[in-house]
């Protein structure tokens, strides 16, 4: 082994150097919105968690993700060739905006951002944008008089529901909505007709997804690694990995790329073939009242991969997981059914919980 000279760099300590720079620089708020996020990410990589980050930076865990995801889909926007003036736009402002946009494809996120730049649209509208165009993008086969321009998708979802609606005053609402983000004269026109033709078309409601949550501790079990049986060395033992649990499900993950969260035995899961875990947020079902957007795990069940109109599906939609209820058989492929939609436990108050005493009383 070469020993370094007393001028040669270390490479820990460059790395450190580095880490310490890009803290500094958030710190004192250098540079876009951009930049922050591909700092936060490149620390993040170094090992750096969002709470380390929150304390020596100011940036909170829920900021450091907006503009972490934000600047990716900045990034996708710029390779799919968006316009200087949206570019320069998203590059000083909008994280928040950008951040509604991740659940597209590339293209779409650059067809997007154009689009909510254009109309200057806030998150919650970029949201609905999103949702639309995601929606649209199943169909095969164009509805009638709508191309696949953004704007044709916003306005499609705002006609679709205008027929849907007996009450006057939103019907015109989603009228004058999708006359605003029509992008073709043949999806005007088919907007325009609602103005003369009163027919309304009922919708079956969507059925409520399978959400369940933690209501215990004893459902919520704790993953130990085991060292094997005995006789074993005193080198066995110290070559167990240390354990640490990613919350708020308990993830626990070991060397390599494999990780694994421990669920309780219910029954509809014992029941599963070949469950899998896919890692979410609720906002990608339909909401339900009071409840606040907030991560999920949702187990997929890969061996039922027949249609019902009674359960939630994932399907590959361009190349990417999503999930769907559909009210008829779909024409492209489903990959698995959803069989548990699983919220974190609600804890008042985390420290009193590690005290047994205070719980005893």
């Amino acid at each position: 082994m070469t020993d370094l000279s007393p001028n040669a760099p270390n490479p820990e300590n460059t790395a450190d150097d580095s880490a310490q720079e890009l803290l500094r620089k958030l710190r004192q708020k250098e540079g876009n919105w951009v930049e922050w996020g591909l700092a936060i990410a490149t620390l993040q990589k170094a090992g750096y968690n969002p709470q380390d980050i929150f304390e020596a930076t100011g940036f909170e865990p829920v900021q450091q993700n907006q503009v972490v995801v934000g600047a990716q889909v900045y990034s996708s926007i710029e390779k799919a060739g968006a316009s200087a003036a949206t570019r320069s736009h998203y590059a000083t402002r909008g994280s928040d905006v950008l951040y509604e946009l991740r659940l597209l494809t590339q293209e779409q996120r650059a067809m997007a951002a154009e689009l909510t730049f254009e109309h200057k649209l806030n998150l919650e509208e970029a949201r609905e944008v999103a949702k639309a165009i995601k929606d649209f993008s199943r169909f095969r086969t164009l509805p009638t008089g709508f191309s696949d321009h953004p704007g044709d998708a916003i306005a499609y979802q705002a006609w679709k529901l205008a027929r849907q609606n007996t009450d006057l005053q939103e019907r015109s609402r989603l009228i004058a909505k999708g006359l605003r983000f029509a992008h073709t004269q043949t999806a005007r026109k088919q907007i325009e007709q609602l103005l003369v033709d009163f027919t309304v078309v009922s919708q079956r409601p969507a059925p409520i997804p399978p959400f369940y949550r933690f209501d215990s501790e004893e459902e919520l079990p704790r993953i130990v690694p085991v060292v094997g049986e005995l006789p074993l060395t005193p080198q066995d033992l110290k070559a167990v990995p240390l354990v640490e649990e990613i919350e708020p499900f308990r993830i626990v993950k070991f060397a390599g790329e494999q990780a694994w969260v421990a669920l309780p035995g219910w029954q509809v899961l014992l029941g599963a073939e070949d469950p899998v875990v896919i890692l979410a947020t609720s906002d990608h079902f339909p909401s339900q009242a009071n409840t606040q957007p907030g991560p999920v795990l949702v187990v997929v069940d890969r061996s039922q991969r027949e249609w019902n109109d009674l359960s939630y599906f994932v399907v590959d939609n361009s190349g990417e997981l999503d999930f769907q209820w559909f009210e008829t058989e779909p024409e492209i492929s489903i990959l698995g059914k959803i069989i548990i939609i699983v919220r974190p436990r609600k804890i008042l108050d985390e420290e009193v919980t590690k005290d047994s005493w205070q719980i005893d009383e």
